[in-house]
């Protein structure tokens, strides 16, 4: 049996949907390391949280990316909130680098090509990175819910962006340093 040599750090982004969450763990910018949906069967919040926890013990990450949610009256934003607000402090207290970034973010990220909206952000990770392209699912129509799918693609969203900032700190302190 060979030796692989040890494993690059892993990210982790979760994007929180109304069962479950979705979630993606990428080993650099372009290396995606593994993905799914995770819908627990027990329900609510502590059923979310023991997946939450099972992924962080299976994956070890060393960075956490999540969504940021604003205190909204909604109910579903109030759910994603607390789902959100458990995962960092769960993320905090195990030592994990945790990185919040607001839609207004992400949608900086992708307005280089063009996507500004979560279905033409999601057709641009398709485009970039191809085990991704076919689980894009179609465009949805006006009574219908979003698909889970787009829980995965709204985390490959916050890894991408995750990248880009880094990548842009970077060279500032580049520029600075000249």
């Amino acid at each position: 049996m060979t030796e692989l040599g040890p494993r690059l750090p892993i990210v982790l982004a979760i994007k929180p949907i109304h069962r479950g969450f979705g979630w993606v763990a990428f080993e650099g910018p372009f290396a995606p390391y593994d993905w799914g949906i995770a819908e627990p069967t027990d329900k609510g919040l502590a059923g979310i949280l023991a997946a939450f926890e099972k992924l962080l013990e299976r994956l070890k990450p060393e960075t956490l990316l999540l969504e940021a949610f604003e205190q909204s009256l909604g109910e579903k934003l109030s759910r994603a909130l607390k789902t959100n607000t458990a995962m960092a402090s769960r993320g905090v207290a195990l030592g994990l680098f945790v990185e919040v970034y607001t839609r207004a973010d992400v949608r900086a990220c992708f307005a280089v090509v063009g996507a500004r909206t979560r279905p033409e952000i999601a057709a641009a990770v398709a485009r970039q990175l191809d085990g991704f392209r076919h689980r894009l699912p179609k465009p949805r129509r006006v009574w219908e819910s979003e698909d889970r799918r787009m829980a995965l693609f709204a985390a490959v969203a916050l890894m991408m962006t995750h990248y880009q900032r880094g990548a842009d700190q970077v060279f500032d302190d580049v520029r600075r340093a000249a």
